[in-house]
């Protein structure tokens, strides 16, 4: 088949040419083996760094003996390609945007990656550049998850940047989530003899009444603000439109602020819920953007003097948190919007690219 040949990515070409080749070869989740050998061998071509690769994903490092290790991280993986692909250059100058599956999330910062890590021979910081998979789907799968069960010491770092996309400004830290079920108890009836049942729908409405009058928090973690969020997501009961139902399930989801732990948000949910049958099905807990730590410092300065632009709070949950768990501070920064992320009309804006790399460089060489 014609899309089975290997595939040569030239570092050196241009942003706009490396992304555009990036997001050609498609990857949607699970089958990033094409990808992975076209990064793997032309980072193998470049002398100064150390590769290695685990499954689909792809580590190379430098090792120069600086008193200072970052790790830059991005995913290789997609959603489904939604009749968005080969990509295309639309607009001009500093308008100008890439269009196609994965230019957003996250094949621009691969691209960013990339770019540096063949055109930084001597970085002042050594660094480790990491490529994984599956990052799109359950979490179990997740490619950085198993490096760090695997192969921890790759990941080891004092500071760690996740190219995801953030319009190029810095996302510090995560949100956690959290997802429960809610289960409500009723007793089964013929509807036509309700008086002889229990209702359990009905019996969801002091939930729901909790839910719609909850004040969410506000929290300020290492000077960033981050906002607290508690929703039904899902509700579901009964079996057949004369049966009075006797289990109604209210699936709940938990926003977190990261200066709150797993166990935590856990015994808030159930304070909330005091009383009623609360089942966790799903948590994750956020991470604390750091900024406080040196690296993290250095890191912003670096690139809130190339953009001007303040760090502020990723709201949603990232990949960042698996640093977390590895004791490593870490970021978001990366270029496109993340509103656009897997959109049927996904672009990244060239100028998002190009600030992304030159923040990047400028970290990477002060």
């Amino acid at each position: 088949m014609p899309d089975a040949a290997p595939v040569d990515l030239d570092l050196s070409a241009d942003l706009v040419t490396l992304t555009r080749a990036l997001c050609d070869v498609p990857s949607v989740s699970g089958d990033e083996a094409r990808l992975a050998d076209a990064v793997e061998r032309a980072l193998r071509a470049l002398p100064h760094l150390v590769v290695a690769r685990e499954g689909n994903a792809v580590v190379a490092r430098t090792e120069l003996g600086r008193p200072e290790r970052v790790v830059v991280a991005g995913h290789l993986d997609t959603v489904p390609v939604a009749g968005n692909l080969p990509t295309r250059l639309v607009g001009e100058g500093p308008t100008a945007e890439v269009w196609g599956r994965g230019t957003v999330d996250m094949k621009g910062g691969v691209a960013v990656q990339l770019a540096l890590a063949a055109a930084l021979r001597a970085p002042t910081r050594d660094v480790t550049w990491v490529f994984y998979d599956l990052e799109e789907v359950e979490a179990e799968r997740n490619g950085l998850g198993r490096l760090a069960r695997t192969h921890p010491e790759w990941l080891a770092a004092d500071v760690a940047v996740l190219c995801e996309p953030t319009a190029a400004g810095i996302e510090g830290g995560c949100n956690g989530t959290l997802r429960a079920e809610i289960v409500l108890h009723g007793r089964a009836a013929h509807s036509a003899r309700a008086w002889r049942g229990v209702n359990a729908v009905h019996a969801a409405a002091p939930v729901l009444a909790t839910l719609a009058a909850y004040a969410p928090r506000v929290a300020e973690v290492d000077g960033l603000v981050y906002r607290e969020g508690l929703n039904a997501v899902g509700i579901r009961g009964g079996v057949a439109g004369n049966v009075i139902p006797d289990e109604c399930v209210v699936t709940v989801n938990y926003r977190f602020a990261p200066d709150r732990s797993p166990a935590e948000a856990e015994a808030h949910v159930r304070e909330l819920f005091d009383g009623h049958d609360v089942r966790v099905v799903d948590v994750a807990g956020g991470a604390r953007p750091g900024l406080d730590r040196p690296a993290v410092a250095a890191f912003v300065a670096a690139v809130t003097a190339a953009s001007g632009r303040a760090p502020a709070a990723k709201e949603g949950w990232t990949d960042v948190a698996r640093f977390a768990e590895l004791g490593i501070p870490a970021v978001n920064f990366g270029p496109g919007d993340p509103l656009l992320a897997h959109a049927d009309d996904e672009r990244c804006p060239v100028a998002d690219l190009e600030a992304c790399f030159a923040g990047l460089h400028a970290w990477l060489t002060s």
